[in-house]
């Protein structure tokens, strides 16, 4: 089960994020933010330090997956930068998948849309409608 989508744009601001179970702690507008702009640095950190070749892209060496006891964080990065993150169940191994189908429906239903501008808040019922559909299918 897919318990929260956050999607952070390439500077590390927080465009969007859902949650579809109670099971997660509720978080404040600004503690959201926090934890948008917390894990985008961590992650720029992590890519710098990984001891990956030096010919591969930086994007692939940041943080993919963390598991806790509890749950299981993924972060899918696009080639521009944008990060989709879930946190789910830690049987829930298809979490890619899940991500890459959340990237096609945002570069359908923002991206497309010509009132959308780059970088703000993603404010689209369809875009809602379409997220949610995609995660209770997984």
């Amino acid at each position: 089960m897919i318990h929260s989508v956050f999607i952070i744009n390439r500077s590390g601001g927080l465009i969007y994020n859902k949650n579809y179970t109670q099971q997660v702690a509720q978080f404040s507008s600004n503690e959201a933010l926090i934890f948008a702009g917390t894990f985008h640095g961590i992650h720029a950190l992590a890519s710098r330090i990984s001891p990956a070749l030096k010919g591969s892209a930086t994007r692939d060496l940041g943080i993919q997956t963390i598991d806790t006891k509890g749950f299981r964080l993924h972060c899918f990065q696009t080639p521009t930068g944008i990060k989709f993150i879930a946190v789910a169940d830690l049987l829930h191994t298809s979490l890619v998948d899940v991500l890459s189908k959340a990237y096609r429906l945002y570069c359908d239903y923002a991206l497309k849309n010509p009132f959308y501008n780059l970088e703000m808040p993603i404010r689209s019922d369809m875009f809602d409608t379409m997220l949610l559909q995609l995660v209770q299918e997984n």
